[in-house]
């Protein structure tokens, strides 16, 4: 029988009502569903809503939900996405039924355009996530996700400084990799 990942484990036993687990993938992945979020609306507070939508939308959907892959980071994404389309949409209702027009509250900056590329890309990033092994994916998540400094996340995984070092700059280089194969597409 094959070994279950971290998050196959945590998913199960969410899905049965286990709220310890579904707490153990929230710590997990609040951040980079936060920056997918974040990406999509350019907006701290509406990214911190979405966030929110989106675990609450994931625990209510995860009793019928079997994982595909090892991480449930493409599946989180996903629902992240819809969540800010959706915000996106009420914003530009609200916009187009107010009186004043309140331009501040649709990111000038950002144009319905970028915001597709920003959700095709961080779907693109979470799907190359899903592709890495576990231990590549633990680093990723500690030191990238997390904000761990090298050493804390080898003390962490019960591996050196150099594996952590090494692991990453090639985790890092083939996400580079899969943003230019992206934005190139």
């Amino acid at each position: 029988m094959p070994v279950q990942t971290s998050d196959q484990r945590w998913a199960a036993q969410a899905a049965a009502g286990d709220e310890s687990a579904f707490r153990d993938l929230y710590r997990a992945y609040v951040r980079p569903v936060y920056w997918i979020a974040h990406g999509i609306l350019g907006s701290a507070a509406d990214a911190e809503d979405v966030t929110q939508e989106t675990f609450v939308a994931a625990w209510r959907k995860l009793p019928g939900f079997e994982l595909q892959g090892e991480s449930i980071l493409p599946w989180l994404a996903t629902i992240c996405r819809f969540q800010a389309a959706n915000r996106l949409r009420r914003r530009l209702r609200d916009q187009a039924h107010t009186a004043d027009g309140v331009d501040e509250m649709i990111p000038s900056t950002i144009s319905v355009e970028e915001q597709v590329i920003t959700a095709a890309l961080a779907e693109r990033i979470a799907a190359e996530v899903g592709t890495l092994s576990e231990l590549d994916r633990e680093i990723f998540r500690l030191c990238a996700a997390e904000g761990y400094a090298y050493q804390a996340a080898a003390d962490e995984l019960g591996v050196s400084h150099a594996v952590v070092r090494n692991r990453l700059s090639r985790v890092r280089t083939q996400l580079r990799g899969a943003v230019k194969e992206a934005s190139d597409a």
